[in-house]
Formats: structure tokens, sequence, C-alpha cells
């Protein structure tokens, strides 16, 4: 198995670990009982809405790649990475206002660890995508040669698909 899903894999492992199985040192419940959490209806939510736009748009960019459509790849793509951007300030924003740090026991550790996880993957997507827009800027790709642009494309898709399960199991249901 690829270390790096591993790796997220044990995370995830160690936040249902405590969450479905809490003990007396946390106060038997999930959250930690006096842990004030980040709901997930504020930025989460608008967040798991750009990242799913972002797919979105990405698509449209590897459609159009394939009919040979120059100005709608470079729109998808240039709309893909602003929604990158967007998601990562705003993960930054959440970071620097969340009620609670990595240090404050199991649950900031477990929160950190996941969704910073996830951001690093975002960081290095978007890095995959201006790669992307810059190689086709300079006509590096071609309607039937364009493999580099769809690892890309895959690799995004699977960065909002594990988001999509962040949301679900951290913010919303963890703080249920």
């Amino acid at each position: 198995m690829d270390l790096k899903l591993c790796s997220s894999l044990l995370f995830f492992w160690a936040f249902f670990s405590v969450s479905l199985a809490p003990t007396v040192e946390i106060g038997c419940s999930w959250p930690p009982l006096g842990l004030e959490t980040i709901g997930p209806w504020g930025v989460p939510f608008l967040n798991t809405v750009i990242l799913v736009t972002s797919g979105l748009t990405l698509t449209w960019a590897h459609h159009a790649m394939i009919e040979g459509n120059r100005k709608d790849t470079t729109m998808g793509l240039v709309l893909t990475i602003a929604l990158a951007a967007v998601f990562t300030a705003l993960q930054g924003l959440e970071y620097a206002h969340a009620p609670f740090t990595i240090a404050d026991g199991v649950y900031g550790s477990t929160f950190y660890l996941a969704t910073g996880f996830h951001g690093f993957h975002v960081f290095v997507g978007t890095l995959f995508l201006i790669v992307c827009l810059i190689r086709h800027l300079k006509y590096h790709f071609t309607r039937e040669h364009h493999l580099g642009f769809e690892f890309a494309a895959w690799y995004w898709h699977f960065v909002d698909v594990v988001w999509l399960f962040l949301f679900v199991a951290v913010y919303w249901w963890g703080n249920a």
C-alpha cells in the first residue's frame, strides 16, 4: 500500500478510535468535555462547496482540452487554481481562529493532523495545476497528448473525495 495513503488512513483510524470509544481521560465523550469545536456549517461547508466546484471547473478544463478548446481549458484551469487558493486561505483563517490548538489533547492533534495533511495535499495539487497551466500556455499539451494534465486531474479529484470524507467524519459527525 502506498505510504501516503497508509498515513492518511492512520489519521482517520486515530480519529475514529478515540471518537468511537472515548476514554475517561477525555470525559468519556466526544468531542472531549469542555472543548469548543468548529461547527460544520460555516467555513468547513464553504470549503466543501469550493472544492466540489474546483472539481467541476477542472473537469470543464479537461473536456475543453480534449475538444481542442484552448480558451476554455485556460479558463477552467485558472478558475480551479483560484478556487484552490481560496480554499487554502480559508483553511488558514479557520486555523487562526480555531478555539483549540494541536496541543489541546487528542481532539486537537487528530483534527490538525487530518486537516493539515489534507491541506498539504491541496497545496501540492495546486502546484501540479499551476505547472499544467504553464505547460498548456506553452502548447505542451494537445488533444491527444496530455497525460500530465490527466494525472494532475486525478490527483485533484482524489483530494476532493478525501475532503468530503473529512467534512463528514471530522466536522459534521465528529461534532455531533
